[in-house]
């Protein structure tokens, strides 16, 4: 039995690479590695692959993290948590040494004891969700918002924070010249 997963490497390398404009050249580009995305990949894979064979999934509560982004928009610092169906009174924020922790539950509503599901997808129990806040961001200054399943977090952005440019002087060592003292 052979078994193609479409997370191959050769795969992945022929989905990153784009060609130059005129000649058709082949131009491959720079993309940070995650290994964690490759793992969640396979194991989305592999559940699929013991669910057409009738076992279910692997490990039902292996992945219940919420999808995160953080970014800077003018001003301030956002950073927005996608957390469908959970109740804002099951929500926990709290930042502790610089580190943003969202921590929650997400409940299960049935309307009968037991369902006869064919599918099931949706994760179920706790999460935790933790990023590093960026230098200056204060705790007492993050705003908390949930709407629409989503909660939004802002903070202002300290002023001392803004991107400095800072010239580096560069020398040029002439070949033979006595090395300068340190």
């Amino acid at each position: 039995m052979t078994l193609a997963l479409s997370g191959t490497a050769d795969a992945l390398w022929k989905q990153k690479v784009k060609t130059n404009v005129p000649g058709g050249t082949p131009m491959g580009f720079l993309e940070k590695w995650n290994p964690s995305n490759d793992l969640e990949r396979l194991r989305h894979e592999f559940d699929d692959l013991l669910e057409r064979f009738g076992v279910g999934q692997a490990w039902p509560a292996a992945s219940n993290r919420p999808a995160i982004e953080s970014s800077i928009d003018g001003d301030k610092f956002v950073v927005r948590v996608d957390l469908p169906g959970v109740d804002p009174k099951n929500i926990n924020v709290q930042v502790v040494n610089g580190i943003l922790t969202v921590t929650g539950t997400r409940e299960e509503k049935r309307e009968s004891d037991k369902p006869s599901l064919f599918r099931c997808e949706i994760r179920y129990g706790s999460f935790e969700r933790s990023i590093s806040l960026p230098e200056g961001i204060k705790a007492e200054n993050l705003n908390a918002v949930h709407h629409d399943g989503v909660l939004e977090l802002t903070a202002p952005m300290p002023k001392e924070s803004a991107a400095k440019a800072i010239k580096i002087q560069v020398e040029e060592k002439k070949p033979g010249s006595p090395k300068k003292p340190a």
